[in-house]
């Protein structure tokens, strides 16, 4: 998909230019390729900080070991888990081997 570009007049400081261009050459970018990769980047962090709050919000509203609308999954967890270790156990006390 190709994206296309706008150019967008951004007034900085000489200082900031000066560190722009510093941080430009160092990555060996042009001033507008490293502007467009870190305001890219800040973007993204904001996005998933969003995102990650939103989840925690969700799990805050309902706690993981709360019963939800599907089963109570915890304890079918438990159970299953110990299902298995049982038939695991007594396959092995099958073949000679002593259980976990």
């Amino acid at each position: 998909m190709a994206m296309g570009r706008t150019q967008t007049l951004v007034q900085l400081t000489d200082d900031l230019v000066g560190l722009l261009d510093e941080e430009a050459a160092a990555r060996g970018l042009s001033r507008s390729a490293l502007i467009r990769e870190v305001l890219t980047e800040h973007l993204q962090d904001r996005r998933e900080a969003t995102l990650s709050r939103r989840i925690v919000a969700g799990y805050e509203r309902i706690p993981p070991d709360e019963p939800d609308g599907w089963a109570e999954l915890a304890s079918l967890s438990d159970r299953s888990t110990t299902e298995v270790r049982q038939r695991l156990d007594e396959e092995e006390r099958r073949q000679g081997s002593p259980p976990w």
